[in-house]
């Protein structure tokens, strides 16, 4: 599932020049990490919410933490989608 979360984060945020093993899945996906930004944020969520059908509600306060990393959203998904 990271795998395949890293690369929908690549196609969605149109991230040509990173592949998925460029990507850490315990790296922070905000600032010094990956460094997106709030409308990465947003354009990720709506991806994830299409692929998975799993909404992350913005006024969760988990939220921060979903978005940790590629690790912390792919453990989201799996235990909502239980």
């Amino acid at each position: 599932m990271e795998n395949e979360l890293k690369q929908l984060i690549i196609d969605t945020l149109d991230l040509e020049d990173l592949s998925v093993e460029d990507i850490d899945s315990h790296a922070a996906l905000f600032n010094d990490g990956l460094g997106l930004d709030s409308i990465d944020a947003l354009e990720l969520g709506l991806a994830i919410r299409k692929k998975y059908n799993v909404k992350i509600e913005a006024e969760k306060e988990d939220v921060v933490k979903i978005f940790a990393s590629v690790s912390s959203l792919a453990q989201f998904i799996q235990a909502t989608q239980s």
